[in-house]
């Protein structure tokens, strides 16, 4: 991942609004599972957002890079 980067991470089941915010993230949730887009800075951010999610009980079903924003 190139620095600056935008993902969309998806995760099974519901996950709070305020819980993506605190990641940098904003959530669009789904029955089934929620998805997260937003911009990391770097791989070790995208690290330590995935590790949080995996702390907080989430199971992890995709993570992809975004093109970036058009201008």
């Amino acid at each position: 991942m190139q620095a600056g980067g935008r993902v969309e991470i998806r995760v099974r089941g519901p996950v709070p609004e305020d819980a993506a915010a605190r990641w940098g993230l904003h959530a669009a949730v789904a029955p089934a599972h929620t998805v997260l887009r937003g911009a990391v800075a770097d791989r070790p951010a995208l690290l330590g957002v995935l590790e949080r999610i995996r702390a907080g009980g989430l199971e992890l079903i995709d993570v992809r890079p975004l093109p970036p924003p058009r201008p």
